[in-house]
């Protein structure tokens, strides 16, 4: 808990869903008046999501938010108020060129997602993507070839899986590929259910030291909240890290604080232990 009269945090970094957002996808109502109450005392907020510049625009405009957002898991840092992209990677060509050649060998019941020039493209559809974009309230582009798409403009593959056995199995089968430094790259389990294939070192943690970096903000006067293993590196970069009560188990042992769980306010919690 903060001494009386001092705000310990300059920033709050939430990631949304399973954090900021319930299952109803809506943002939790305490987390909402805490936030606000948050800004009002001269702090700021940024959202760190896995969610796309369509997906994560509703929220930062409930929010009224005028700070950049960390998208794509890190990929991209944007300005979303007006479209500037402040921070970008891109899977290199080779790793691009050997996950086309892998996606025609994949099992049945896992469907890649292919982010490209600010849209999710896909080749085929099923039950699982139908979810998937209801979720993220996004559109999804069917293509007829991968080749259709820029070979080095390809932001994150998600592989959405139609079990989590699925998703252990591809994260185990890519992990040659990740160690490898000629076509490396990041992944990362978001839900339990999607895999994400990421360029090689993007992380939320690695956008968030850079963000900090060009506004000059100090990593120690940074709250970071999450609940699943993509939020890991970012909590443990910041000041104080917080796990969400109900959230991952490697996430909770590896937060500085275990706040309280997702629907009961999770970031309401972190607001109360950084402000008067």
């Amino acid at each position: 808990m903060s001494a009386a009269g001092v705000r310990t945090a300059e920033w709050i970094v939430t990631d949304l869903d399973g954090t900021l957002v319930g299952r109803d996808l809506r943002i939790v109502e305490a987390n909402l008046a805490a936030l606000r109450r948050f800004t009002g005392a001269g702090g700021s907020v940024v959202v760190a999501t896995g969610r796309s510049e369509e997906s994560a625009l509703p929220y930062y405009r409930e929010l009224g938010l005028a700070t950049p957002a960390i998208l794509y898991n890190g990929a991209r840092i944007v300005d979303l108020s007006t479209g500037a992209v402040l921070y970008r990677r891109c899977l290199s060509a080779a790793a691009w060129a050997r996950l086309t050649l892998l996606f025609d060998g994949m099992p049945d019941g896992v469907w890649p997602v292919v982010f490209s020039g600010g849209r999710a493209h896909v080749r085929s559809e099923s039950a699982a993507l139908a979810e998937y974009a209801r979720r993220d309230r996004i559109g999804l582009a069917r293509i007829g070839a991968w080749a259709e798409l820029p070979f080095d403009e390809i932001i994150k593959v998600m592989l959405i899986c139609d079990r989590p056995g699925l998703v252990d199995a591809m994260q185990t089968g890519l992990a040659d590929f990740a160690a490898d430094p000629g076509a490396g790259v990041t992944l990362v389990r978001s839900e339990a259910t999607y895999l994400e294939v990421l360029p090689a070192g993007a992380t939320k943690g690695t956008a968030l030291r850079e963000l900090a970096a060009l506004r000059g903000v100090p990593m120690d006067r940074i709250a970071a909240i999450g609940d699943n293993p993509n939020d890991l590196d970012m909590i443990q970069a910041a000041g104080l890290g917080a796990a969400v009560g109900d959230g991952d188990p490697a996430v909770r042992a590896a937060a500085d604080v275990v706040v309280a769980g997702c629907a009961a306010g999770a970031v309401a919690d972190l607001v109360a232990r950084v402000m008067p």
